[in-house]
């Protein structure tokens, strides 16, 4: 079965019509009232002292004077564009982009002229002689409506533009309601802009005439071809002639061929038809049979004449049945209207009769290249997504990106943006690089998952983003491989959609400052021993009881001892840190954490209850615990971590937007002997050794289990704090009875640390750490202190 005409996926299942009698005779006076109107709006701007009589020209005045005659120019929907800096020349590229619509406008001089030759020839050969309303082509084409009824066709370049600016608004204004759903109200809007039928149809067409007739006094031919062309779509997502030369030719819009000028004009008289990005067919039959499609060695599968151009060159002798079948094979329904596209430049004298024949017998070839759209185009997938979700759903950046969620998803894909980040390619490919060689995208028997993360310590700045998993936002596609996923783990539920993973040992951090904090020092004696301890102390929630004496036993069934807090760290033994805690107050190394700019991963505050707690059962992002290590690096200045260094507007003015936000939250002595004490987690004998680049580079950190779940290790030079977590991303399977290249699970934080820490040492080479005020080494407690002013 052969295709009707022009009928696509996106237009066959529109209702179909019915000639009636009423609709002929309503059409003929359609007709005859829209000629008059249109002469009369064509003739008064020329001619306003001619004196128009009669009543039918009063009536078509008034029919006029009540519709609306002035129509706003909406900024065109321009794709969003997230960049990174090249490290190699210094210049920010283009990471990837968001759009409903891609679109690259461009000034009038960087079109080719062949370009408006094809388009002006095909569509509105009188352009430049008429006032906004061809009355000649309108006619002609009302005459033929009239026979079916629906009012199609005729329209200026001028009224098209209209048409594409009110469809645009369709696009930008349609939100779902109570009764009907986005796509609804959408195609609604878009049936009323362009194909209402009968007397609806008619008085559209009025309407866009007035418009068409105002836009042609506010603006010039030239600024109207060029909007026209900017605006205009040339299937699927492809909108505007630069994006279509980009998309379908790989070239630009000033330097395209007659063919190519030729292809694009005949496009946009029915894009989703005529788009040449669809190997197996752009038409539909009703039998299922595609059409228009890439070169499969016949031509019989399109309707008769539509190969017109070619059949007569055939017939003349000027080219070979070879020929003949070589121009017509490939995409023959857009052949065919590129063949009438190229008829029109040859009787409107714009190309001769030579370049008619050379270019009708050229195939047409798509060079597509793809834009690229979405994280998943990006070699940087999971960074990239945190950076969107930062876009949608942090608060911070209301005053760039909106206050609403729909607000937010106009800037991501509709405002043309230019987002610059953070990233720094060095780093982001080591981390990659180390995540690739250490841990499996996969375990069988188990939902494995790992993320990395390094972030500059006096800035915030994150530099690197790295996951185990291959990105996707294909719902179907992560529900049924494990292997891929959207959620970015390294991110809380605001930046990553995930929660977190329970911290282990690393969360003794904030017992360690809070120790410090409270005047207790580094070298005091602690008793360490593996008992119950019977209460902690909790100011804000009441005293907490160990009712049922449980014992939190340490790591490997290793055996308590009287110690220091200074071995406790470089051993990570969870008793000595209880019997740290047993002499604090759980509430006050919640404000330890928070200060330390850590909260849960669901946004809530951390919550201490009971002894097991202490040790690091809440669930936290390997970002914020990034951060909070970065903080003791720093001196006690925690900086916010972030991913957006800027944000320019389409119009090239810069949006504010959060730049380093640091603040001085705990005080530099005890950051100090935190340092102090965490450089011993990194030596030989401490349970980071492992990860330690020992480049000369001083290192401090912390390793963390929970219980056989979760894997932690997060390190810092003085400039750069790097985290790595790998575990379960879900359930509770054992990561030290698994293994990957011959490595148990539970080990390769440390590896991967080391790499990824190392060629952060390179790039951002750290100094020592400050010196530990003596009043917290000492071996007795120290004087009482409070925290500083701002620490709270």
């Amino acid at each position: 079965m052969k295709p009707s005409p022009g009928v696509s996926p996106q237009t066959a299942s529109l209702p179909p019509y019915r000639r009636t009698l009423a609709g002929v005779v309503g059409g003929l006076v359609g007709l005859v009232a829209l000629s008059m109107i249109a002469g009369l709006l064509i003739v008064a701007p020329l001619a306003p002292v001619i004196a128009i009589s009669g009543h039918a020209a009063s009536s078509a005045v008034s029919l006029f004077d009540g519709m609306p005659s002035y129509l706003a120019i909406d900024r065109l929907m321009l794709p969003t564009t997230i960049y990174a800096r090249d490290p190699a020349t210094g210049q920010d590229v283009e990471l990837t982009s968001f759009y409903d619509q891609n679109r690259v406008p461009v000034a009038f001089d960087q079109v080719a002229p062949v370009m408006y030759d094809a388009i002006l020839a095909s569509e509105d050969p009188r352009y430049y002689q008429h006032g906004g309303v061809d009355i000649v082509g309108t006619t002609r084409a009302l005459i033929r409506n009239a026979q079916g009824g629906a009012v199609q066709g005729g329209s200026s370049i001028s009224q098209q533009y209209v048409k594409n600016v009110l469809v645009q608004r369709c696009e930008r204004d349609a939100v779902k309601t109570d009764t009907q759903t986005r796509d609804e109200v959408l195609r609604a809007c878009w049936l009323d802009a362009t194909q209402a039928r009968g007397a609806e149809g008619y008085e559209r067409k009025l309407q866009e005439i007035r418009y068409a007739v105002q836009v042609e006094k506010e603006y010039s031919k030239n600024d109207i071809l060029l909007g026209y062309l900017n605006i205009a779509n040339f299937g699927g997502t492809t909108y505007g002639i630069e994006a279509a030369a980009r998309y379908y030719f790989s070239t630009t819009a000033a330097n395209l061929t007659l063919v190519q000028a030729a292809t694009l004009a005949g496009i946009v008289q029915n894009p989703n038809t005529f788009r040449i990005d669809r190997p197996t067919g752009s038409i539909f039959g009703a039998d299922g049979s595609t059409y228009n499609k890439v070169a499969d060695g016949t031509i019989d599968d399109v309707t008769p004449g539509t190969l017109a151009g070619l059949d007569t060159l055939l017939a003349e002798g000027t080219i070979t049945p070879e020929q003949h079948l070589a121009a017509g094979d490939a995409y023959s329904a857009t052949k065919g209207r590129q063949l009438y596209v190229l008829d029109r430049m040859r009787e409107d004298g714009r190309i001769t009769a030579d370049q008619y024949v050379a270019a009708a017998v050229e195939p047409i070839a798509p060079a597509l290249q793809p834009a690229h759209v979405g994280c998943v185009a990006t070699s940087a997938p999971f960074f990239c997504q945190y950076v969107v979700n930062t876009v949608r759903s942090d608060p911070d950046y209301a005053s760039a990106f909106g206050a609403t969620a729909q607000e937010r998803q106009k800037s991501l894909t509709r405002e043309g943006l230019h987002i610059y980040t953070t990233l720094d390619w060095r780093l982001q490919n080591a981390s990659q690089e180390a995540m690739r060689r250490y841990a499996p995208e996969t375990v069988p028997g188990m939902d494995f998952g790992s993320a990395a993360v390094s972030i500059e310590a006096g800035t915030g700045r994150i530099l690197a983003i790295s996951q185990n998993n291959r990105f996707t936002e294909d719902a179907d596609l992560s529900a049924n491989d494990p292997a891929y996923t959207s959620l970015v783990y390294a991110g809380d539920l605001v930046h990553g959609v995930s929660t977190g993973f329970e911290t282990g040992s690393t969360f003794k951090l904030f017992t360690l400052v809070d120790w410090l904090e409270r005047g207790h020092t580094l070298f005091e004696s602690v008793n360490g021993s593996l008992r119950a301890i019977p209460r902690l102390q909790d100011r804000c929630e009441g005293t907490w009881i160990n009712r049922e004496n449980h014992v939190v036993r340490n790591f490997g069934n290793v055996p308590g001892y009287t110690g220091t807090p200074m071995q406790f760290t470089a051993q990570s033994l969870n008793s000595g840190f209880l019997g740290m805690a047993e002499k604090l107050d759980l509430c006050d190394i919640e404000d330890v954490a928070a200060r330390m700019g850590v909260t849960r991963g669901d946004g809530l505050p951390v919550d201490l209850e009971g002894s097991a707690s202490i040790i690091g059962t809440n669930n936290i992002a390997p970002v914020a615990m990034a951060g909070a290590f970065a903080t003791v690096a720093n001196n006690g200045v925690y900086c916010v971590p972030r991913v957006i260094e800027r944000v320019v507007n389409a119009d090239g003015v810069e949006l504010p937007v959060p730049g380093n936000r640091c603040s001085q939250n705990i005080s530099p002595e005890v950051a100090a002997a935190t340092a102090f004490a965490l450089q011993g987690v990194m030596v030989p004998g401490g349970t980071g050794s492992g990860g330690n680049p020992n480049d000369g580079t001083p290192m401090l950190g912390k390793t963390g289990t929970h219980e056989q779940i979760q894997t932690w290790l997060v390190e810092s030079s003085t400039r750069v704090t790097t985290a790595v977590w790998a575990g379960n991303a879900d359930g509770k399977a054992d990561v030290f009875r698994a293994a990957h290249n011959g490595r148990i699970l539970s080990t390769i934080r440390l590896p991967m640390a080391r790499d990824i820490q190392s060629v952060a040492n390179q790039l951002y080479p750290g100094g020592p750490f400050a010196a530990a005020p003596g009043e917290l080494l000492r071996r007795a407690p120290a004087p009482v202190r409070s925290p500083e002013p701002n620490d709270g």
